[in-house]
């Protein structure tokens, strides 16, 4: 018959007082001269009167206790019900006890892990902002200054100051954007060309690729609509972050080449692929994260928000997609995610 805790801590106390007992007894028995036999059977008795009281008191004291434990309902997720609190059954109750400490000790690193995000996030905001307007009001002070009558340096630094109002307006959007996405914003989803929708941010990125001679194309043409089903606004938001980190970080002279695969029965994956300065294996899985930087190839000296690829993360994911990166320094970098086939 296999014991219970409770049964073998009383069967230990009474076997320890039991010992005492039989010490006792020798010493009368030898000094006292008191009959072994009765000695012997006052023992007995006495090992068997300590075992049930001393079992019956604990099992007493502990059900009351685990009954404040239960009714303070700690154990909501797994109750366990009062019968089995009658059984006293401890090694399910020590494995419950175990299960709550683990959870709770879990939740408890989850929120130092939270605290310590959260002053990074608040220092990297404060120090995004800090840039730009100390530097726009760098410049407005100087144009203000009376000494200062050169309109062509008056004019510079005008446009300095612009460019700095412009990152900042840039980080507060960005942010805006961050915030609505966490607290859950709704997207409206509908079937759409993807092709279409990459043309249209090729001609708006033109421009700006034309400064350092990159190309934007497609990888091959692709001659028949490719429709998937998402929120168009924010996919759309999504290809032109992956566009302009990529010629940001692409070298003069290269290209961006964008191609469109079947990545299931029901996705499409989607790939842009650049000939950049590349990213250092150890970087790849904190690059999504908010104002994250790579050491050197992906200084602060090149501007933007930090938060381009963040919120290209939060946008997949909301659309229940993935999102992933490969690279190799001095070679180049490919973003892609998933999105639905039309229905």
């Amino acid at each position: 018959m296999k014991l219970t805790l409770l049964q073998k801590q009383a069967l230990r106390t009474a076997f320890l007082s039991l010992i005492a007992l039989i010490v006792i007894s020798l010493i009368f028995y030898f000094y006292l001269e008191v009959n072994l036999i009765n000695v012997t059977l006052i023992g007995l008795g006495y090992f068997i009167a300590i075992y049930f009281i001393y079992g019956f008191q604990m099992r007493k004291f502990i059900f009351l206790q685990l009954n404040k434990v239960y009714e303070s309902n700690l154990f909501d997720n797994e109750p366990l019900l009062k019968k089995e609190l009658k059984d006293i059954d401890f090694e399910k109750f020590i494995k419950r006890i175990r299960k709550f400490a683990e959870t709770k000790h879990k939740e408890v690193e989850q929120l130092h892990n939270r605290d310590d995000f959260r002053r990074d996030f608040i220092g990297d905001i404060a120090h995004e902002l800090k840039t730009p307007i100390f530097t726009a009001q760098g410049y407005l002070l100087t144009v203000l200054d009376d000494d200062l009558d050169d309109p062509v340096i008056i004019k510079k630094y005008l446009e300095r100051t612009n460019k700095s109002i412009e990152r900042l307006s840039y980080i507060v959007k960005d942010l805006d954007m961050i915030a609505k996405l966490e607290s859950g914003m709704k997207l409206e989803q509908d079937n759409f060309n993807m092709v279409k929708l990459l043309l249209d941010s090729f001609d708006l990125f033109e421009l700006k690729a034309s400064k350092k001679n990159i190309r934007i194309d497609f990888k091959e043409p692709y001659k028949f609509p490719i429709m998937v089903r998402a929120d168009k606004d924010k996919i759309e938001q999504v290809v032109m972050n992956l566009l302009s980190n990529s010629i940001k970080y692409g070298k003069v002279g290269g290209s961006t080449l964008v191609s469109i695969e079947p990545h299931s029965i029901h996705q499409f994956l989607f790939k842009f692929e650049d000939d950049g300065v590349g990213i250092e294996k150890g970087n790849l899985p904190r690059l999504f994260e908010r104002f994250y930087r790579v050491e050197k190839s992906r200084s602060r000296d090149q501007g933007g928000s930090g938060l381009g690829l963040a919120i290209v993360k939060h946008i997949v994911e909301a659309h229940d997609q993935e999102v992933f990166v490969e690279s190799t320094i001095d070679q180049g970098s490919i973003f892609s995610f998933t999105l639905n086939r039309a229905k």
